[in-house]
């Protein structure tokens, strides 16, 4: 018995619809993962730029180097480098759903 209704669940998310519904969200999914990685990294990278000028600029004895100087660009092209790799995924994710959703149709 619940043999039978695992197999009707299954077969459930096989639809064409449903199928289409769930990778959709899958790839949203994605694109906001992806999109946390990247500006993430963005930061992390800039905040390791700043501590590594902010030590040297302490070594020469010259002016602080201000943390604001270094993130507030990081913060811009963060969002930009984060926002083109999440939106190809989504453009790609929508194109190949599409594709596989019209691929269905014209089986049935």
């Amino acid at each position: 018995m619940a043999t039978g209704t695992l197999a009707s669940r299954l077969a459930a998310l096989r639809q064409p619809g449903r199928a289409a519904r769930i990778a959709t969200t899958l790839w949203v999914v994605w694109a906001v993962i992806v999109w946390n990685v990247v500006f993430d990294r963005v930061i992390v990278v800039a905040g390791r730029r700043y501590v590594h000028a902010a030590a040297l600029a302490a070594q020469a004895g010259g002016p602080y180097a201000r943390v604001d100087d270094w993130m507030r660009p990081a913060v811009s092209a963060g969002l930009w480098m984060a926002s083109a790799a999440a939106g190809v995924i989504l453009i790609l994710g929508w194109l190949g759903v599409r594709m596989a959703a019209g691929r269905a149709a014209a089986r049935s």
